[in-house]
């Protein structure tokens, strides 16, 4: 499994999510819950603690990555997010593959594709930019350091403000896979599937860095919404 790593940028730093995290991830999930219709958000502590339980419990059997979104500007806790659905391809091939599981120490692994998900931020962080460079952070560690492949992200099919912030970060779509799964209100939702692959990364690295740095007219920079 990949080691817990801290990623730091200008307006956001993503810490490995701990239970130490649970009070300010509760308030920071209070406010304005009416975004929150396609993905878990814990509401009060009780359910932060939950939250965070589950993801560390994914996290020790090697299945996802979780962070803290934390705010340099003040140190609050603004969101989460994670890497999940790790893949590993190095190593003997065997076949059929199994998905998950690294060839050698699984404590050194680094895998070659990935998925960037479970991603929500509080009301007043949205439209700051904050995601957006989450996003660079999160690219950036996987292609530049990890070295993958490729990396997923993916989105309810009628959250169409989340399907338009990932195609403007110039994430390729691969298409709707249709009743895939249930959704959080319990609809059987559509889910639409998005890629970067590591040739496209230089270009896609560009595109968000020339957003990050463009000047900022209100809150025209579009996050990336909970998928």
């Amino acid at each position: 499994m990949p080691v817990p790593v801290l990623l730091t940028g200008r307006s956001v730093r993503l810490e490995p999510l701990a239970m130490r995290h649970a009070e300010a991830l509760a308030r920071a999930g209070e406010a304005d819950r009416s975004a929150y219709a396609f993905t878990p958000v814990p509401n009060g502590l009780e359910s932060a603690l939950d939250y965070i339980a589950r993801a560390l419990a994914e996290q020790a059997a090697g299945r996802c990555l979780p962070f803290a979104l934390v705010s340099t500007a003040d140190d609050r806790v603004i969101g989460s997010t994670r890497f999940l659905e790790l893949d590993y391809w190095r190593g003997p091939l065997v076949w059929p593959p199994t998905p998950g599981h690294p060839h050698g120490d699984p404590l050194t692994a680094v895998p070659d594709a990935a998925e960037i998900g479970n991603t929500w931020i509080s009301g007043d962080a949205r439209g700051t930019g904050i995601n957006t460079e989450a996003k660079l952070l999160m690219l950036r560690h996987a292609f530049d350091t990890w070295g993958v492949r490729r990396i997923t992200m993916r989105a309810d099919a009628r959250n169409t403000r989340s399907r338009v912030a990932i195609e403007r970060l110039g994430a390729t779509c691969e298409g709707v896979r249709r009743a895939h799964s249930r959704g959080l209100d319990g609809a059987v939702r559509d889910t639409a599937f998005y890629s970067i692959l590591d040739e496209e990364w230089p270009t896609v690295r560009d595109i968000i860095e020339l957003r990050l740095s463009a000047p900022r007219r209100g809150r025209v920079l579009q996050d990336l919404l909970p998928a």
